[in-house]
């Protein structure tokens, strides 16, 4: 009998120090997670960035890019208009129908197949961006300047030769009022200079289904 009770004493210690151990780890997980969702997306320089609606969604460049913003911007239901050669006129047209747009986000990154079936150069497109981006900030629209597809949309994952992301980045990030950016694409520190040097709040996301979040807290009341 007493090597019985011994036997259970052990079991029911045992229990015990699993229940504190399940209860330790739930906790670490915890503690973990909101860490985790309170450092990502990252606000590298500024804070508590904002964004009116309507906004306007475009390409520096035609790549894939917008397309994965509007894919958010739809599942959010946060109200834009999806145009990838957008013009200065569009930003007028909108101001005389009485919906102006509050915001402009110009997805940088150049894609030659995507211009080729445009048929434009990048000369085109940094033209026609430099028309949009003068006339926004004429109507005091809020420009935010997105790279989201990471260093295969940049120099580094062009073919020899090809500089076009990089002009499309220079061509809109220095002149946004904020700057969106996937971290992997900033691994060289491009964005934190341009963001550095010229005083534009960045905000830095890790993964690309955390773009979602990015837009959801930009654009919330």
């Amino acid at each position: 009998m007493s090597e019985k009770l011994t036997i259970a004493r052990v079991s029911l210690a045992k229990e015990k120090i699993m229940k504190r151990y399940y209860r330790l780890v739930a906790g670490i997980l915890l503690i973990t997670g909101f860490l985790f969702t309170a450092i990502s997306p990252v606000l590298t320089q500024g804070g508590g960035e904002k964004a009116e609606l309507p906004v306007l969604v475009t390409s520096c460049g035609q790549s894939p890019g917008p397309v994965r913003v509007q894919f958010f911007l739809n599942r959010l239901q946060i109200d834009h208009v999806y145009k990838l050669q957008a013009t200065a006129e569009d930003l007028v047209d909108a101001k005389n129908a009485g919906t102006p747009f509050k915001s402009l986000i110009i997805v940088t990154g150049a894609s030659l197949k995507g211009m080729g079936a445009a048929g434009v150069s990048i000369q085109d497109e940094i033209e026609r961006t430099e028309a949009l981006i003068e006339t926004a900030k004429r109507e005091g629209i809020k420009i935010i300047g997105a790279h989201i597809e990471g260093m295969s949309r940049r120099a580094q994952g062009a073919a020899p030769g090809d500089n076009s992301d990089e002009l499309s980045i220079d061509a809109v990030c220095p002149q946004s009022d904020l700057l969106v950016v996937l971290r992997e694409g900033n691994e060289d520190g491009r964005f934190t200079t341009i963001s550095s040097s010229q005083d534009i709040p960045m905000i830095l996301f890790e993964k690309n289904m955390e773009l979602g979040d990015v837009l959801q807290n930009l654009f919330q009341k």
